[in-house]
């Protein structure tokens, strides 16, 4: 995140932030500029070339603070979710606003990787959309399909998902990582094509294996002997579509967090993208970083912030998943 501040009166602002608490501006962030920016009384805010802006229909619904083009209308971050809980259904409401909260982080990394968010309204073949479900009366499966991302909002309730958590073994599991990884599986069906199928085969392995079977064999059996040497978590080991969405977004992550630290001056470097290698981003400063960062949550008694180890295998992965985030527009 972005160290944002108040054009007002330069007090530091949360990403989230609709309100600035020191002077009492009324806020909201243009995606275009990457920036919160002040709005007038009646939610208005002009751009530098003359543009009008307007805050967004859904502020009250779900908190979201973006602009929109049209008065009344939603933003261009809201009309990603298709699907979302009844009026009627309160805890179910409840739990969109923080996942939207997730959503609208994930997008601005997006944007700020300069990777194409564009809605199946734009194009409904190979746009990006998002059911938000309410798992309080049906099952929910996370997951992808054909550009639609899947997420049950009960992962929004911090003890369900301390208890999934804990029955799947997992060091780590958040909103935030789920939407990371899901939108993995879109990229990787929208990015990795043609030539670079083969590069993606060496390194991930065939994504032709029958998946229902390597979710049965990993459920019942578990990770192979050795798996830490070649992959970045457990789940990666179950099929090649489930170690590139890790491995994707583990690269969010990293690259969200050093970004972070660099705006907020706890790590003296240049931005990602300046970085030759990534590999050079995540041994030089990632792993030292968050070394020290796992130390601080220690000494606070509570969990590592970042409880993975990174073999050489996944440096690999990663640079290739850096390679399509640096060239890969989707055709």
């Amino acid at each position: 995140m972005l160290a944002y501040r108040c054009r007002v009166c330069d007090n530091p602002l949360y990403f989230e932030n609709s309100l600035c608490v020191a002077c009492g501006t009324a806020l909201g962030y243009a995606r275009e500029e990457r920036a919160i920016v002040p709005v007038d009384a009646s939610g208005v805010y002009v751009d530098a070339t003359g543009l009008v802006w307007h805050v967004c229909a859904n502020l009250n619904l779900s908190g979201c603070t973006w602009l929109a083009r049209t008065e009344g209308a939603q933003c261009s971050g809201c009309d990603l979710t298709r699907t979302r809980p009844a009026d009627d259904d309160d805890l179910g409401l409840a739990q969109f606003r923080l996942a939207e909260a997730a959503k609208r982080h994930l997008v601005a990394e997006l944007d700020a990787l300069g990777l194409p968010v564009v809605d199946k309204l734009a194009d409904p073949v190979g746009g990006l959309a998002f059911d938000l479900l309410s798992s309080v009366a049906e099952n929910v499966v996370i997951g992808h399909e054909d550009g639609v991302i899947t997420i049950d909002l009960a992962e929004s309730d911090d003890a369900y998902r301390e208890k999934v958590k804990a029955q799947l073994d997992e060091p780590y599991r958040t909103m935030l990582g789920h939407f990371r990884h899901e939108v993995g599986h879109y990229y990787e069906w929208r990015l990795v094509t043609g030539e670079r199928r083969a590069g993606y085969r060496e390194l991930f392995g065939d994504e032709t294996l029958d998946y229902q079977a390597a979710i049965d064999r990993h459920y019942a059996s578990g990770p192979p002997a050795g798996w830490e040497s070649s992959h970045i978590s457990t789940y990666a080991t179950m099929h090649p579509f489930e170690d590139f969405a890790e491995t994707w977004a583990h690269y969010l992550h990293i690259c969200d967090a050093v970004e972070t630290a660099r705006a907020f001056g706890l790590a003296t470097v240049g931005p990602v993208a300046s970085f030759a290698r990534f590999r050079d981003v995540v041994t030089g400063v990632w792993i030292p970083l968050s070394t020290a960062l796992n130390q601080i949550n220690r000494s606070m008694g509570a969990d590592d912030l970042y409880p993975f180890v990174i073999p050489e295998p996944v440096l690999d992965k990663l640079e290739f998943v850096d390679a399509l985030v640096r060239g890969g527009s989707v055709a």
